[in-house]
């Protein structure tokens, strides 16, 4: 009788294991805890550099002698003769929020200021000392930057109004 009772006990075991089992099977009824992931939508070529020359990067911000210190997919910076001096950089983020880079300025100490180019929205944060400046422009779900540096050594004028123009020529060769 035990061993009846035994293999009837094993077989109703087996049964429930079975019908609690985490087999294949899907309850379509349910409802997903997560939203669906937002797709970016994808804004205009914004063209390596930002489609602006090393030439008028250099007449624009004043930098006289100038190189070209970085370039790839994203970005480029450029740089004056010697240690501590100006620079300027142009970087295009794809599908990235322009509202984290506006935070992200406001922790350096810039009070970003909203701003349009060539009918697009977007923000210019200078520093309290008049020595660095960030231009954003929103694309969709991208953004452009440019940014400017005096350096150690300082120079006359605002930053922002000449990383306005850059960001003006890139606006208007948008692909």
């Amino acid at each position: 009788m035990r061993i009846g009772a035994l293999v009837g006990c094993a077989a109703v075991l087996a049964l429930m294991l079975t019908a609690c089992g985490s087999g294949g099977d899907t309850d379509d009824t349910q409802t997903s805890l997560r939203p669906p992931p937002k797709v970016a939508t994808l804004g205009p070529f914004v063209g390596e550099c930002g489609h602006v020359t090393d030439d008028e990067v250099r007449d624009i911000a004043g930098l006289g002698q100038i190189s070209q210190v970085l370039k790839n997919s994203v970005g480029c910076n450029w740089q004056s003769a010697g240690t501590g001096s100006s620079s300027v950089t142009f970087a295009s983020y794809r599908g990235s929020p322009i509202e984290r880079e506006k935070a992200w300025v406001s922790t350096q100490g810039r009070n970003p200021q909203t701003i349009e180019v060539g009918g697009r929205t977007g923000f210019q944060a200078l520093e309290p000392s008049g020595q660095v400046c960030d231009l954003a422009v929103r694309l969709d779900d991208d953004f452009f930057e440019w940014s400017m540096s005096f350096g150690l050594f300082g120079a006359n004028g605002n930053p922002c109004d000449r990383m306005h123009k850059l960001a003006e020529l890139t606006v208007q060769r948008l692909g």
